[in-house]
Protein backbone atom coordinates (compact mmCIF):
# COMPACT_ATOMS: atom_id res chain seq x y z
CA UNK A 1 0.00 0.00 0.00
CA UNK A 2 1.29 3.46 -0.90
CA UNK A 3 2.92 5.37 1.94
CA UNK A 4 1.93 8.99 1.62
CA UNK A 5 1.58 11.98 3.89
CA UNK A 6 -0.52 15.08 3.97
CA UNK A 7 2.64 17.17 3.97
CA UNK A 8 3.80 15.88 0.58
CA UNK A 9 0.62 16.73 -1.24
CA UNK A 10 0.11 20.00 0.60
CA UNK A 11 3.58 21.30 -0.18
CA UNK A 12 2.80 21.49 -3.88
CA UNK A 13 -0.32 23.51 -3.12
CA UNK A 14 1.75 25.93 -1.03
CA UNK A 15 4.00 26.58 -4.01
CA UNK A 16 0.96 27.29 -6.18
CA UNK A 17 -0.56 29.62 -3.59
CA UNK A 18 2.66 31.54 -3.01
CA UNK A 19 3.24 31.91 -6.74
CA UNK A 20 -0.30 33.24 -7.18
CA UNK A 21 0.15 35.70 -4.32
CA UNK A 22 3.47 36.89 -5.64
CA UNK A 23 2.06 37.51 -9.11
CA UNK A 24 -1.05 39.30 -7.90
CA UNK A 25 0.65 42.71 -8.10
CA UNK A 26 2.93 42.49 -11.15
CA UNK A 27 3.22 46.26 -11.55
CA UNK A 28 3.85 47.17 -7.91
CA UNK A 29 6.70 49.71 -7.69
CA UNK A 30 9.93 48.81 -5.95
CA UNK A 31 10.79 50.64 -2.74
CA UNK A 32 13.64 53.07 -3.05
CA UNK A 33 16.94 51.26 -2.68
CA UNK A 34 15.32 47.81 -2.82
CA UNK A 35 17.54 45.21 -4.53
CA UNK A 36 16.44 43.89 -7.90
CA UNK A 37 16.24 40.10 -7.84
CA UNK A 38 16.27 38.32 -11.19
CA UNK A 39 14.38 35.02 -11.29
CA UNK A 40 14.16 32.30 -13.92
CA UNK A 41 11.57 33.06 -16.57
CA UNK A 42 8.74 30.53 -16.60
CA UNK A 43 7.27 29.39 -19.93
CA UNK A 44 4.19 31.33 -21.03
CA UNK A 45 2.55 28.67 -23.17
CA UNK A 46 1.98 24.92 -23.11
CA UNK A 47 4.00 22.89 -25.61
CA UNK A 48 1.95 21.50 -28.52
CA UNK A 49 2.42 17.86 -27.48
CA UNK A 50 0.60 18.57 -24.22
CA UNK A 51 -2.55 19.87 -25.87
CA UNK A 52 -5.60 17.57 -25.69
CA UNK A 53 -5.60 15.03 -28.54
CA UNK A 54 -7.44 11.97 -29.83
CA UNK A 55 -4.83 9.19 -30.04
CA UNK A 56 -4.54 5.55 -31.02
CA UNK A 57 -3.81 3.79 -27.73
CA UNK A 58 -3.32 0.02 -27.65
CA UNK A 59 -4.16 -1.35 -24.21
CA UNK A 60 -5.99 -4.19 -22.48
CA UNK A 61 -7.53 -1.79 -19.97
CA UNK A 62 -11.30 -1.39 -20.13
CA UNK A 63 -12.96 1.71 -21.59
CA UNK A 64 -13.37 4.36 -18.93
CA UNK A 65 -10.02 3.59 -17.28
CA UNK A 66 -7.58 6.45 -16.71
CA UNK A 67 -3.88 5.72 -17.29
CA UNK A 68 -1.41 8.34 -16.06
CA UNK A 69 2.09 8.16 -17.54
CA UNK A 70 4.08 10.37 -15.17
CA UNK A 71 7.32 9.82 -17.09
CA UNK A 72 6.00 11.35 -20.31
CA UNK A 73 3.49 13.73 -18.63
CA UNK A 74 0.38 12.28 -20.29
CA UNK A 75 -3.00 11.22 -18.92
CA UNK A 76 -5.10 8.87 -21.08
CA UNK A 77 -8.83 8.27 -20.86
CA UNK A 78 -9.41 4.89 -22.53
CA UNK A 79 -12.47 5.13 -24.78
CA UNK A 80 -12.53 1.86 -26.72
CA UNK A 81 -10.41 -0.39 -28.91
CA UNK A 82 -7.31 1.60 -29.92
CA UNK A 83 -9.05 4.84 -28.89
CA UNK A 84 -8.24 7.30 -26.14
CA UNK A 85 -8.14 10.97 -25.33
CA UNK A 86 -4.69 12.14 -24.25
CA UNK A 87 -4.15 15.14 -22.00
CA UNK A 88 -0.93 16.88 -20.97
CA UNK A 89 -0.27 17.00 -17.23
CA UNK A 90 2.09 18.34 -14.60
CA UNK A 91 3.42 15.80 -12.08
CA UNK A 92 5.45 15.46 -8.89
CA UNK A 93 8.91 16.92 -8.76
CA UNK A 94 11.94 14.74 -7.97
CA UNK A 95 11.36 12.76 -4.81
CA UNK A 96 7.59 13.25 -4.90
CA UNK A 97 6.63 10.85 -7.68
CA UNK A 98 4.51 7.79 -6.95
CA UNK A 99 2.68 4.91 -8.60
CA UNK A 100 -0.28 2.67 -7.87
CA UNK A 101 -3.84 1.74 -8.74
CA UNK A 102 -6.48 3.98 -7.18
CA UNK A 103 -10.03 5.15 -7.82
CA UNK A 104 -11.82 8.47 -8.03
CA UNK A 105 -13.47 8.62 -4.60
CA UNK A 106 -15.21 11.96 -4.93
CA UNK A 107 -15.31 15.01 -7.17
CA UNK A 108 -15.74 18.76 -6.70
CA UNK A 109 -16.30 21.78 -8.93
CA UNK A 110 -14.24 24.87 -8.12
CA UNK A 111 -13.01 23.16 -4.93
CA UNK A 112 -11.94 25.07 -1.86
CA UNK A 113 -8.57 24.49 -0.26
CA UNK A 114 -8.04 23.85 3.46
CA UNK A 115 -4.29 23.66 4.16
CA UNK A 116 -3.34 21.61 7.25
CA UNK A 117 -2.70 23.64 10.43
CA UNK A 118 0.79 22.13 10.68
CA UNK A 119 1.65 23.40 7.22
CA UNK A 120 0.32 26.87 8.02
CA UNK A 121 2.50 27.05 11.16
CA UNK A 122 5.54 25.83 9.26
CA UNK A 123 5.09 28.34 6.46
CA UNK A 124 4.34 31.16 8.92
CA UNK A 125 7.73 30.54 10.50
CA UNK A 126 9.21 31.26 7.06
CA UNK A 127 7.22 34.45 6.70
CA UNK A 128 4.60 32.94 4.38
CA UNK A 129 1.07 33.61 5.60
CA UNK A 130 -1.41 31.06 4.26
CA UNK A 131 -5.15 31.35 4.91
CA UNK A 132 -6.92 28.68 6.95
CA UNK A 133 -9.26 28.24 4.01
CA UNK A 134 -9.30 29.51 0.45
CA UNK A 135 -12.57 29.63 -1.44
CA UNK A 136 -12.73 27.97 -4.82
CA UNK A 137 -12.09 30.25 -7.76
CA UNK A 138 -9.65 31.22 -10.46
CA UNK A 139 -6.89 31.98 -7.94
CA UNK A 140 -7.27 28.69 -6.08
CA UNK A 141 -4.35 26.25 -6.56
CA UNK A 142 -6.81 23.39 -7.22
CA UNK A 143 -8.24 25.11 -10.28
CA UNK A 144 -11.67 24.50 -11.79
CA UNK A 145 -12.19 20.86 -10.83
CA UNK A 146 -10.75 18.23 -8.51
CA UNK A 147 -11.03 14.45 -8.56
CA UNK A 148 -9.95 12.96 -5.23
CA UNK A 149 -8.00 9.70 -5.47
CA UNK A 150 -8.82 6.94 -2.99
CA UNK A 151 -7.28 3.54 -2.25
CA UNK A 152 -9.00 0.94 -0.10
CA UNK A 153 -11.70 3.46 0.72
CA UNK A 154 -9.18 5.96 2.11
CA UNK A 155 -8.25 9.35 0.70
CA UNK A 156 -4.67 9.21 -0.58
CA UNK A 157 -4.37 13.03 -0.34
CA UNK A 158 -3.48 13.01 -4.05
CA UNK A 159 -5.80 14.59 -6.62
CA UNK A 160 -6.26 15.12 -10.30
CA UNK A 161 -7.02 18.83 -10.40
CA UNK A 162 -6.86 21.98 -12.44
CA UNK A 163 -4.29 24.69 -11.92
CA UNK A 164 -3.94 28.46 -11.91
CA UNK A 165 -0.45 27.89 -13.33
CA UNK A 166 -1.08 26.43 -16.82
CA UNK A 167 2.58 26.93 -17.72
CA UNK A 168 3.41 24.10 -15.26
CA UNK A 169 1.87 21.48 -17.58
CA UNK A 170 4.61 19.20 -18.85
CA UNK A 171 6.82 19.92 -15.84
CA UNK A 172 7.74 18.16 -12.59
CA UNK A 173 6.53 20.71 -10.05
CA UNK A 174 3.88 19.27 -7.75
CA UNK A 175 4.15 17.21 -4.58
CA UNK A 176 2.41 14.26 -6.17
CA UNK A 177 -0.90 15.64 -7.41
CA UNK A 178 -1.71 15.47 -11.12
CA UNK A 179 -2.23 18.93 -12.62
CA UNK A 180 -4.22 19.65 -15.76
CA UNK A 181 -5.17 22.79 -17.63
CA UNK A 182 -8.56 23.99 -16.41
CA UNK A 183 -10.29 23.36 -19.75
CA UNK A 184 -8.86 19.83 -19.79
CA UNK A 185 -9.74 18.94 -16.21
CA UNK A 186 -13.33 20.08 -16.88
CA UNK A 187 -13.42 17.91 -20.01
CA UNK A 188 -12.17 14.86 -18.07
CA UNK A 189 -14.40 15.60 -15.06
CA UNK A 190 -17.51 15.22 -17.21
CA UNK A 191 -16.32 11.83 -18.51
CA UNK A 192 -14.87 10.19 -15.37
CA UNK A 193 -17.47 9.31 -12.72
CA UNK A 194 -16.81 8.44 -9.10
CA UNK A 195 -15.43 4.90 -9.02
CA UNK A 196 -13.28 5.32 -12.15
CA UNK A 197 -10.14 3.16 -12.05
CA UNK A 198 -6.94 5.24 -12.20
CA UNK A 199 -3.56 3.63 -12.95
CA UNK A 200 -0.60 5.85 -12.07
CA UNK A 201 2.57 4.63 -13.78
CA UNK A 202 5.57 6.05 -11.98
CA UNK A 203 8.43 5.39 -9.53
CA UNK A 204 8.37 2.06 -7.74
CA UNK A 205 6.16 0.32 -10.34
CA UNK A 206 3.46 -0.17 -7.69
CA UNK A 207 0.85 -0.06 -10.44
CA UNK A 208 1.77 -3.66 -11.33
CA UNK A 209 1.58 -4.95 -14.87
CA UNK A 210 -0.07 -2.49 -17.22
CA UNK A 211 0.24 -2.45 -21.00
CA UNK A 212 -0.33 0.62 -23.15
CA UNK A 213 1.17 1.78 -26.42
CA UNK A 214 0.58 5.32 -27.67
CA UNK A 215 0.67 5.14 -31.48
CA UNK A 216 0.11 8.81 -32.07
CA UNK A 217 -2.66 11.07 -33.27
CA UNK A 218 -5.89 9.43 -34.40
CA UNK A 219 -6.16 11.40 -37.64
CA UNK A 220 -9.68 10.29 -38.61
CA UNK A 221 -11.17 11.14 -35.22
CA UNK A 222 -9.28 14.41 -35.15
CA UNK A 223 -10.61 15.40 -38.56
CA UNK A 224 -14.13 13.99 -38.39
CA UNK A 225 -14.83 13.54 -34.70
CA UNK A 226 -16.53 10.53 -33.15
Amino acid sequence: MMKITTALAAAGLVLSFLSTTASARPNAPLQSGAPVVRVAQMPKTVKPQFKRQHVRLVTDEAPGTIIIDTNNKFLYLVEGKNRATRYGIGVGREGFGWSGVVKIGRKAEWPGWTPPAEMRRREAAKGHIIPAYQEGGEDNPLGARAMYLYKGGQDTIFRIHGTNQPWSIGLNMSSGCIRMMNQDVMHLYDRAPVGTKVIVVGPGDKQGEVSFDDRGIDVLRTLFGG
